[in-house]
Order: C-alpha cells, then structure tokens, then sequence
C-alpha cells in the first residue's frame, strides 16, 4: 500500500487539503477560502454548502498538483474548526439553517440564565468546559429554538447535527456515517470526558435529543469510506480530531507536560496532562486531547479568540497592511517610546477571563499614533495573552513549575519579530519546527499510522525537527512594567469592571 495520505484541514476562514507522502512531508496543497456572514452583531455564521464544495474541490486539487489519483492515497484525515455546529436534514443532507460558528457570540443569554440557574458547575465537572457560548451545545439548542419546526423534527429523527467533521463525513460518505471523535465530542457541553460517552444529564438540560448525535470514536479508527463518484476511487476516513488536538499530535506532545500553542484565527494553547483530568482553578479548559486504542489523554486548554484574526482586521478594517505578512515588518517601524495595548475583545475575551460581553479597545493613542504602533500592538496582545494563559497553566499543573518549552504553529509563527516578543513575555524559550503544517500532519498521522503506512507514536516523535528556538532577552524590569500596562489595559476593558 502506498504512503500518501490526504489530509483535509477544514478551518475557519478557508479549507484546505494537503497531500502527504510515505516520508510525511506535504507535497501538494489545494486551498480555498470561503465568505464569513454576520447576520448580527456578535453573530458569525458559515453556509456549510460552501465548506462542502470547498473541501471536494482542494481535495480534488491536491490530488491533481501531486499527479495522484484517490487509488493511490492510504487513507484521509480530517482535522476542522471545532466549536461550529450544522444540523441538517437526515433524508437530503441540506441544512435547516447556516452553521453557526464557534466565535458566535448570540447565546450569552441563555449561558448567563444557566449560570443564574447555579448549572455551570455541573457542567463543567461532566465536560471540563465552561457555559459559554465558543462551545456548540448551546448553538445547538438555539437552532432547535429558533428555526421553524427544528425542534418536533428532531424529536421525531429527521434531523442530524454535528461539528464539522461529522458533516463533511457524513456527505464524503453519502450518508453511510454519522461518526465524530472523542476530541470533537469533547467541545460540545454534551460530552460526559470522563465516563466518554453523551451525557443523559446535560442533554435533557439543553433540550437536545440524543437521536440528532453523531456515533463517538477514537481519533484514529474506522469513519467511514469516501463514495467512489466524489474522487474517482472511494479512499478510507480513518483519522479525525479537532484542529488544536490534531496540532498537539502534529508537534508530537504525546507526553505529560508538553505544551503547544496555534496561531491562526485564534490562538489556543494546550498542555497535555497525560491520564490525568486537570480540573483548573485558573478558569482554564479541561478537554481530550486524544482518545487511542480507547485509552483518553486529557488536556489543560486556554483558548484566545483573537489572534490572527486581529492582524485580518489590520488589512481588511483599517487598511493599513496589503498582506498578513507585512505585520511584522511594519511593526518593527514603530516608535518604541510609545507604548499601546490593543485589547482584542472583538467577540469576547476567552481564557481565563470569559467575559462574552467585552468589546475590543486600545490604549495609550498619542497625536503620534499611526499605523507601525498599531501593528506593533497588535502582535503584542497576543502574546500577552498566552502569557495570560501560561500564567494559569502554571498554577494548574505540577503547582507552577516554571521549565515550560512552547512549541508553536499556525500562520503568525512565521514572523521572527513576533516569537521573539512572545518568549520574552513569556520568560520562557519558543519552539518553531521545520514543519509548519501541524494542524494537518497530527491529522494525516492519525490516519497514516491507523493505515499502516506511517510509524507509530514513538517513531514519529523522534521525527519532529526544531527550526529555531527563541529565548528570552528582554530584561526583567522591563517585561513586569510591560505586563503590568497590560493587565491594567485588560481591567478596563472587562464587562464587569
């Protein structure tokens, strides 16, 4: 059998597939972004029909630029934006309504009436989570709510939901499978981590029928086979996870105390805790980082819902860059005796605050503020906010053990400038591999090493290469006078100051 596998890397503003070969480096790329709707104020939707057609035609495409036909390719992985959820019709397949998207910030209501309610710590003691609206078992229940006859159709088994992946496999499949895996189910406020299973408990307070919910899997296992009409060939689905779980497998942090962090859309940084579920007092998440041969590995999570997305507002809002890439040079432009902190809070601030109701501000604007200091606080809050969730990971595990190696991914990493900045607010060294496509490698891997083609854990550890590692230069006093602007910078910004 031969080594390729293709992966398809499902995210937030566009999907991509990538063809990997026997030695597991990409060989071909197809991409393609999608159009973002924002029918409300805080609301963020995707029409799931242009994820399908999207995801067909990269797939189709990397097949193409790797001279490949579907025969030759193992096995597909998939990895997707985690936290959006579809519901759609069991007999044609079409969604009842756009699939609502885990940046949607429309049911903080309903999350604050359950919290009034005293429910969270229910919640969060069955799924590791908080009740906020990121998480998709509340979008669920909104659709159920709000879409006409949603709620008696679902109750009578017309209708399916699921995350991403479950749609995309269910379509892949032609209906064959309604299938997730343990990291997805994870994400939903429905999932029980412990006992690994849909929680009877959860369900009935959410009003969600279980008949809508998708089949749990290990992350690498049997999902279904592609129908031979989509590619040419039908190709096996052996190897799903969510899109930081499958970074975590792509930057092989399968051991205890190993720390990732993406930065793409978002930024979320994971901490695997091995067997061992973390409960956090520091408003962290407790997840699934991946669940093998059924044995779970658990997570700590912090999770910032702005990252690269606030370099997009940079090109696209205010104009001021042509390309994402040009962030970091101008930032370098800027004057240093200036000193302005950007909020991100543009639906919400994440760990560990939680606080749905922020909005984005910045501070410190002089006459003299222009576009280079406004690059440079852009790069600059994001990595004072993984310093945020650094700090409370260290609280949580291991009581505050300060030996922590970060090794990152996603599109910003690429910027010398801002990995230097981000080890020196963290005190701490930054890892930047050779292979940047994490997200899709832990997906492939799953799926390759299921297949039989590509190695084990161990072996595949030992492949991962360091491309440099950025320590910390910044001095002392220096980077607390920094953090302290930031900190105050994040006070005012809260809902609830």
């Amino acid at each position: 059998m031969s080594g390729f596998v293709l992966a398809i890397d499902q995210g937030t503003t566009s999907s991509r597939a990538i063809v990997f070969d026997a030695s597991m480096q990409p060989v071909a790329t197809g991409q393609k972004e999608f159009q973002q709707h924002y029918p409300n104020s805080g609301w963020v939707e995707h029409d799931p029909e242009d994820i399908w057609k999207g995801v067909v035609s990269t797939a189709r495409s990397a097949l193409r630029k790797a001279k490949l036909e579907a025969s030759d390719v193992a096995a597909i992985g998939i990895t997707n934006q985690r936290e959006t959820i579809v519901v759609w019709d069991r007999d044609t397949g079409k969604p009842i309504h756009n699939a609502i998207v885990w940046q949607d910030r429309r049911t903080a209501p309903m999350c604050e009436k359950l919290k009034a309610e005293g429910l969270e710590e229910t919640f969060t003691a069955k799924t590791g989570l908080l009740l906020d609206p990121y998480f998709s078992g509340t979008k669920l229940a909104w659709i159920l709510d709000e879409v006409n006859g949603a709620r008696e159709r679902a109750e009578k088994g017309e209708l399916l939901a699921g995350t991403i992946d479950t749609f995309l496999i269910w379509r892949l499949t032609g209906g064959k499978a309604h299938v997730t895996d343990a990291t997805n189910a994870s994400r939903t406020l429905l999932f029980n981590i412990e006992t690994n299973g849909w929680d009877d408990e959860l369900l009935k307070i959410l009003r969600v029928p279980k008949a809508l919910l998708p089949e749990v899997k290990d992350s690498a296992d049997n999902f279904g086979v592609t129908e031979k009409k989509l590619f040419g060939s039908a190709m096996p689905i052996l190897g799903v996870a969510g899109d930081q779980q499958a970074a975590v497998i792509g930057q092989a942090c399968f051991e205890p105390g190993m720390l990732k962090a993406t930065y793409g859309t978002g930024c979320f940084a994971v901490l695997n805790t091995g067997q061992t579920m973390v409960s956090s007092k520091n408003r962290l998440l407790t997840t699934i980082a991946y669940r093998l041969n059924g044995e779970t590995t658990y997570a700590l999570e912090g999770s910032i819902f702005v990252a690269g997305a606030a370099v997009q507002w940079l090109r696209d809002g205010l104009k001021i860059i042509g390309k994402a890439a040009d962030s970091g040079a101008l930032a370098a432009k800027a004057d240093r005796t200036q000193q302005l902190y950007l909020v991100p809070a543009f639906v919400g601030l994440g760990a560990p605050h939680w606080d749905a109701e922020a909005r984005g501000a910045i501070y410190g604007l002089t006459r003299n503020s222009g576009p280079a200091e406004f690059a440079r606080a852009t790069l600059e809050s994001v990595a004072y906010q993984t310093r945020d969730l650094l700090d409370a990971m260290r609280k949580d595990w291991h009581d505050g053990e300060n030996d922590t190696v970060l090794r990152v991914d996603g599109g910003m990493v690429a910027s010398d400038w801002m990995l230097q900045f981000l080890a020196d607010m963290l005190d701490a060294p930054v890892d930047r591999p050779t292979q940047l496509e994490t997200t899709a490698l832990g997906a492939a891997w799953l799926a390759g090493s299921r297949a039989g083609v590509w190695p084990g854990a161990r072996e595949f550890a030992a492949g991962w290469k360091l491309d440099r590692q950025f320590c910390p230069q910044m001095d002392a006093a220096e980077r607390e006078n920094r953090l302290k602007g930031w900190r105050d910078a994040v006070r005012r910004t809260l809902s609830t100051t």
